[in-house]
C-alpha cells in the first residue's frame, strides 16, 4: 500500500469517526491547506494549480454557507455567513485577477477562523470530560 493510499485511508477512518465540533475543524484545516497550495502556485506562475486549489477553497467555503444553521446561530450565524459571502467573492476575484496581496490575507482569515474553531471543539471537549468526571 502506498504512503498516499495510507494518509487517504487514515483520512477517512479519522473523518467517520470525528465528533460534528472536529468535521469543522478538518473542514478549515482543507481550506487554509488548499488557500495555501493557491498562494504557492500564484507565487510560482502554476496556472493550473492555482485554479485547482481555489475551485476546491471555494467548495469549501460554499458547504461551510449551506450548513450554517441561522435558527441555533443566530448573529453568530448571520456574521458567519457575511465572512464566507467575502471569502467567495474575493476567490473569484482572485481567480481571475491573481491578487497575490488578497491571498495572503484570505489565507490568514482562513486560519484565523481555523484557530478559533480549534479552541472551541477543544473547549466543549475539556466540559464533556468535565461532565462525565463529575
Amino acid at each position: 500500500m502506498s504512503y498516499a493510499s495510507q494518509s487517504s485511508s487514515y483520512r477517512e477512518m479519522e473523518i467517520h469517526a470525528a465528533s460534528p465540533h472536529k468535521l469543522v475543524v478538518i473542514v478549515f484545516e482543507q481550506l487554509v491547506v488548499n488557500l495555501e497550495r493557491a498562494r504557492i502556485a500564484m507565487e510560482r506562475r502554476d496556472v493550473e494549480l492555482r485554479l485547482t486549489s481555489l475551485r476546491r477553497a471555494r467548495d469549501i467555503v460554499t458547504e461551510l454557507l449551506g450548513t450554517l444553521d441561522f435558527e441555533k446561530g443566530g448573529a453568530l450565524a448571520n456574521q458567519l455567513a457575511d465572512l464566507y459571502q467575502y471569502l467567495l467573492f474575493e476567490l473569484v476575484d482572485i481567480g481571475q485577477r491573481g491578487d497575490l496581496h488578497v491571498m495572503r490575507k484570505l489565507v490568514t482569515i482562513a486560519s484565523l477562523l481555523r484557530d478559533g474553531f480549534v479552541g472551541a471543539a477543544e473547549q466543549l471537549a475539556a466540559e464533556k470530560t468535565a461532565r462525565k468526571s463529575a
